[in-house]
């Protein structure tokens, strides 16, 4: 029996989605195609930034899936002279709902740096062939 709740709790525990359900999400919310995007860059950055772990707080200001920083794009009640241009709270992010974040992504690409705003994205997934995270669902 220890061993059932053991396995349960961390089934649940594992909140990550796959690349196939992260794929239908970006290409449903009308992101590909922005600056010439394409839905291998989202998948490519989502994958890069959390292993399309929704509910990842890496660190103290970055939030969700895409890793969104709360100076910049969400209110997170404690970091000091944020701007909260996606207009929503951080913790909104941190679900396995994607619409709050992918809203929030559109906003910082349509910004002037685009993705170039992750560095995790220009790191990983700039100029590279990215055909592999948008095949195979």
């Amino acid at each position: 029996m220890k061993k059932c709740i053991f396995l349960l709790f961390f089934a649940i525990a594992d909140c990550s989605l796959d690349r196939c359900h992260v794929l239908q999400a970006v290409k449903a919310s009308g992101l590909v195609g922005i600056k010439g995007y394409t839905a291998g860059d989202y998948v490519c950055l989502a994958y890069h930034a959390s292993g399309y772990d929704p509910t990842l707080n890496r660190n103290p200001y970055e939030y969700g899936m895409f890793q969104i920083n709360s100076y910049m794009w969400c209110d997170d009640g404690k970091t000091r002279g944020r701007k909260n241009l996606c207009h929503l709270w951080c913790k909104d992010l941190l679900d396995n709902y994607l619409s709050n974040d992918l809203r929030c992504v559109e906003w910082i690409v349509h910004g002037s740096n685009g993705l170039d705003s992750w560095d995790t994205w220009r790191t990983h997934c700039k100029g590279r062939d990215l055909r592999s995270f948008e095949t195979g669902c």
